[in-house]
């Protein structure tokens, strides 16, 4: 029986950010490099796969990872930058790191598909907003910031996170690569 890739294989067609881009293309094309380069990470991979916790003792897995990024999504540039009211995706407060805890081979497509899905959301959320400078709409915390704050503590987050993607990744099957 064949394995069911829950992202297929593809061709690496990322494009490295321009290096002589202005400030506010300079942090939509990393931001969005790195959008690309977490599917390019799990390209291939079946939901046992995704699920494995694979470094012990720690519990991260890459759907853990997946899930934790659409929350991260979904929280500043909807309920920071839009200021718009919506409850976490997975966690709760009995349950605050449900996002990289609890995603399983079953929930696999869905956690994959739902970031997918928010990433379509929050690219329409960034480019709406022009200003890097102003307060956006929501608090962080209960303090203002700007668009900028955000952008580049969503690299930050990503740079962050695709570390530990290629260290899972490697312990799966093998593969490293940026």
């Amino acid at each position: 029986m064949p394995t069911h890739h829950v992202v297929p294989e593809r061709a690496d067609e990322r494009v490295d950010p321009p290096k002589l881009a202005d400030e506010r293309e300079s942090l939509d094309s990393w931001l969005e490099l790195y959008r690309e380069t977490v599917l390019h990470k799990v390209a291939g991979l079946d939901g046992e796969q995704l699920a494995r916790r694979s470094v012990p003792p720690s519990s991260l897995s890459l759907l853990g990872v997946i899930r934790h990024l659409t929350e991260v999504e979904e929280y500043w540039l909807g309920v920071v930058l839009l200021g718009d009211d919506v409850p976490d995706r997975y966690c709760t407060p009995d349950r605050p790191e449900a996002d990289f805890e609890d995603g399983t081979a079953a929930s696999a497509e869905g956690d994959v598909a739902a970031y997918v899905a928010q990433l379509e959301v929050s690219r329409s959320a960034q480019a709406s907003w022009s200003d890097l400078d102003g307060p956006v709409r929501g608090l962080r915390r209960g303090e203002q910031v700007n668009l900028r704050w955000i952008l580049v503590h969503l690299i930050e987050e990503y740079a962050r996170h695709l570390g530990h993607m290629d260290l899972l990744r490697e312990a799966i099957d093998g593969r490293t690569g940026y």
